[in-house]
């Protein structure tokens, strides 16, 4: 067991790499906080951050460089004392780039914000669709398009 603990927690010591070390150090660069740094900066102090999904992507899309997390980091925290879903595109993932996974995984936390009545707090830094794979994301409302269907005005 203590074997498999630790294979685990060396592959979410990768992902949480996101993009790598050369991405990270691109944000830096342009003095710009990870996914995860903005994240903890938003939540409230002396609170915890649930990140779900962090195995979203894992393995997938190697020949495009790979997919993190599925390039967003997502979870539940306290911000204002309430309690939200917050989503974050990883930016050193492909420029924050939507892959097919990153829709699937945005549109399971936006259904756990709706069935648990929270707010969702989506912080966005993306390139929009990943452009060699956009013929995998369809907008309509039965597909990725549904995230601004499902959505209450």
């Amino acid at each position: 067991m203590e074997g498999l603990l630790k294979e685990r927690k060396d592959k979410l010591k990768k992902i949480y790499e996101g993009g790598g070390q050369k991405a990270i150090a691109k944000q830096k660069e342009k003095n710009k906080l990870t996914a995860r740094e903005r994240i903890n900066y938003l939540i409230d102090k002396d609170s915890n951050f649930i990140e779900i999904g962090a195995f979203a992507g894992y393995e997938m899309y190697e020949e495009q460089g790979g997919c993190a997390a599925g390039g967003t980091v997502a979870g539940v925290g306290y911000v204002s004392s309430r309690q939200c879903v917050i989503v974050a595109n990883d930016q050193t993932v492909k420029a924050g780039a939507w892959f097919p996974i990153t829709g699937k995984k945005n549109l399971r936390m936006q259904e756990i914000a709706m069935q648990n009545h929270l707010p969702v707090i989506y912080l966005v830094d993306s390139a929009g669709v990943f452009l060699p794979m956009q013929d995998e994301i369809f907008p309509d409302k039965e597909h990725f398009g549904r995230i601004f269907y499902i959505m209450p005005a």
